[in-house]
């Protein structure tokens, strides 16, 4: 969207208060902050590794609870929401739109609808009225408000409209969010907002996949469960697994295979490699092709892009303009063109590309000493001396332009 030249105003809400999170805080004998600041920074190391661009703004659930009583007071108003002994919950018959953004036919699905269900996540086929409140009980510890609607706490699906809402506005352009979510908890947002402002929640959901691995769905009892940081373990960087995380469209389940980040790490290494060798370039002649080829990529680029983020077909793009520009001789001022244009598709990337990596003095004092072995024509010594680099980790490739090194 920015590269497009929108102004983009992200939010990602942190719910750090629900019935999971107040279970496990339990299980674990540690208080509800203390439990959900704990995976709140392993997340925000988990973005930061993957160079995810930060949102403008991280509300919390449990700072908010002054904006979901306004809301459900408005929602008790209009009488969407009724109370019970144990909460005030969203009378789903009441917003007769109520199952069309999930496709979902009321008529043949269980005949519940006119019970109720106290949990946050529920079944498709048990569609009943949702808690907005929950009424204060020992389950749940000390977790709770004093409020002018009830001691209690709020459900998890309210806690998502009174932020966005806030932060957003009543209606705004793009809400996301995995498959998994579409119903019940995306379906009940809708409800809710529109019921309470009169005005359509969203213009546009955008909602991922799933992840499988080798083919089969990610799950602990088949000990193919793995977290960033089991990734990392195994050697692999940030830029690798956001590069293999990225490589196919949202919309379609993403196998996860090591093969599959070992090809990210060659996909990754050739597009660095390609702009160390365009920066060493020092002919002057220009060559009039590239200017055709670069109008030509950032047209594809834009378009696959434009087409529902269509990853595959824009990196395919890139690949294209390498293998054409390595077909041919340019200048100094061709490659600083290409490597702009590289650069600006980089901004939507987002994997750092070209950035040298910082070597020890050491190594670079071991680089410079085999350069003056070469010019000196004592080759074993040069040889002697790439070898050793290597074993150090930097592989040196010989250039007409000069030494090129990289991390290896």
């Amino acid at each position: 969207m920015e590269y497009k030249g929108y102004k983009v105003k992200q939010v990602t809400n942190i719910t750090d208060v629900d019935d999971k999170t107040i279970r496990d805080s339990q299980k674990e004998n540690i208080s509800l902050k203390e439990f959900t600041k704990k995976y709140e920074n392993a997340y925000f190391e988990d973005i930061k590794t993957l160079n995810i661009e930060p949102s403008f703004k991280y509300p919390r659930a449990t700072e908010h609870i002054k904006e979901m009583i306004s809301l459900i007071k408005i929602l008790l108003k209009k009488g969407y929401a009724y109370k019970t002994d144990d909460g005030i919950y969203f009378n789903i018959k009441k917003f007769k739109d109520y199952g069309k953004f999930a496709n979902l036919d009321l008529k043949e699905l269980k005949a519940e609808a006119s019970g109720r269900v106290k949990k946050d996540e529920y079944e498709k086929e048990n569609v009943q009225d949702f808690c907005l409140w929950k009424f204060y009980d020992k389950n749940d510890g000390d977790v709770y408000w004093k409020t002018s609607i009830g001691i209690g706490r709020p459900g998890w699906h309210v806690e998502c409209s009174a932020m966005s809402m806030k932060y957003l506005g009543n209606t705004f352009d793009i809400h996301t969010g995995g498959i998994d979510l579409i119903f019940p908890h995306h379906q009940n947002e809708i409800a809710q907002s529109e019921a309470a402002t009169g005005k359509k929640f969203v213009d546009y959901w955008v909602h991922n996949e799933f992840i499988l691995v080798d083919g089969k769905k990610m799950s602990k009892s088949l000990g193919n469960f793995y977290t960033l940081r089991d990734i990392l373990n195994k050697g692999y960087n940030g830029r690798e697994i956001r590069y293999s995380l990225m490589s196919i469209n949202y919309r379609i389940p993403f196998n996860f295979t090591f093969e599959g980040l070992e090809a990210a790490k060659k996909s990754i290494s050739r597009l660095d490699e390609f702009i160390l060798k365009l920066e060493s370039v020092k002919e002057s002649k220009n060559n009039k092709k590239v200017d055709s080829l670069i109008k030509n990529v950032k047209k594809e680029f834009e378009e696959a892009m434009d087409d529902d983020l269509n990853i595959s077909k824009a990196l395919a793009s890139i690949f294209n303009l390498i293998n054409e520009i390595y077909k041919l001789k340019i200048s100094k001022e061709d490659s600083k063109k290409v490597i702009k244009t590289i650069k600006d598709f980089d901004s939507v990337l987002g994997l750092n590309l070209g950035e040298k990596e910082s070597i020890t003095k050491e190594l670079m004092n071991l680089i410079k000493k085999r350069e003056e072995a070469r010019k000196n024509k004592d080759y074993k010594k040069a040889d002697e001396i790439r070898e050793l680099l290597k074993k150090k980790g930097i592989l040196l490739e010989d250039t007409k332009e000069g030494i090129i090194w990289k991390k290896i």
